[in-house]
């Protein structure tokens, strides 16, 4: 029982460690209607400006547990640029990251209007970040006495690009999230690289029906330059028009290709990191919001293993064509959005 709990714990190290980086963690944000939030070539790219709230928690009845807390906004300047403002924070014990992004993007309309979209875009996006270890809370009768009491901290800048592509119903996405290395010194360099970059693909297609109902498959592979780690989302959102606005549900699978072993009593057993997200959301005239929650399968998980997020949003249109409009009808052909 004891070596269970001891493969138990390392498991949970390594799924966490797995999926972490500088900057905002890349979960199922991008799913509730939050494009930019991944991807700094989306600025501006939706028509309108766009104003996101997110709050992600996860193991409600555990102290200290996850939480991640993200504030965007992105809008276009004219047919061709859009800039954009990223603010979160997020929490893990005694660790922490806060910090901001400022970005811009360049849009290239490729066809004559946006009635047929041929969009190539190009963004780049600025981040600071600040991450913490707080010891200050450490007990010394339990822990070193060298580390309780202490809070190490270490600030430093990172950049973001990306390219989006919009041809009709179909979008897809390189982001490609770190691309400085840096020589953090809250962290031994022995445990922890320097190398955070990650390699972000998306691709989606709407598909439009004669009716109020309308759907979208979508795919996102994640690949890490340094570990090698990889990992992929497979999802589909199904829309319904209402005289109100829109209601949507989703389901997203994400599957892992990187493993841990463990020990179930004699025998040795392999699982891989793997996440079902379910989401519900609901546009109201100018307004957003929904739900998600992401469930870890396995056999080696905490019983409450769960992570709840609501996103809210508001739309300020600008009166330029917007991608993926309200009109899912229009001559049998979906408009892109962000």
């Amino acid at each position: 029982m004891k070596i269970k709990k001891i493969y138990f714990i390392l498991l949970l190290l390594v799924t966490q460690l797995a999926f972490s980086q500088d900057g905002i963690p890349v979960y199922s944000d991008y799913f509730s209607d939050n494009l930019y939030l991944l991807h700094p070539s989306m600025a501006g790219a939706s028509g309108s400006n766009q104003i996101r709230f997110t709050n992600r928690k996860q193991w409600f009845d555990q102290d200290e547990a996850p939480n991640l807390g993200t504030l965007s906004y992105n809008t276009s300047l004219n047919d061709q640029s859009g800039i954009g403002v990223v603010l979160f924070t997020d929490r893990n014990g005694y660790h922490s990251q806060t910090g901001g992004y400022v970005g811009y993007a360049h849009h290239l309309l490729l066809s004559r209007s946006r009635a047929d979209l041929n969009q190539i875009s190009f963004g780049l996006r600025l981040g600071f970040i600040q991450s913490k270890l707080d010891e200050t809370q450490f007990d010394l009768n339990d822990y070193d006495p060298i580390i309780a009491g202490i809070v190490q901290s270490s600030s430093y800048f990172n950049v973001d690009a990306g390219v989006s592509y919009n041809f009709l119903n179909f979008a897809a996405h390189l982001t490609i999230k770190n691309l400085i290395f840096q020589n953090r010194s809250i962290y031994s360099d022995e445990y922890e690289s320097n190398n955070q970059r990650r390699y972000i693909i998306g691709a989606s297609y709407g598909i439009a029906t004669n009716t109020e109902w309308s759907y979208e498959p979508s795919l996102l592979l994640q690949v890490s330059e340094r570990t090698g780690e990889q990992s992929v989302d497979v999802n589909l959102k199904v829309y319904r028009d209402m005289d109100f606005g829109r209601l949507w549900l989703g389901l997203s699978y994400r599957k892992s290709f990187d493993g841990a072993e463990y020990l179930d009593g004699e025998a040795i057993e392999n699982q891989k990191l793997t996440y079902i997200t379910p989401v519900f959301g609901a546009n109201y005239k100018n307004f957003m919001a929904a739900y998600t929650y992401s469930y870890q399968t396995g056999s080696v998980k905490f019983r409450s293993g769960g992570f709840h997020q609501i996103t809210l949003g508001y739309n300020i249109f600008n009166g330029k064509p917007s991608f993926w409009k309200q009109d899912m009808r229009n001559n049998g052909r979906l408009r892109p959005r962000n």
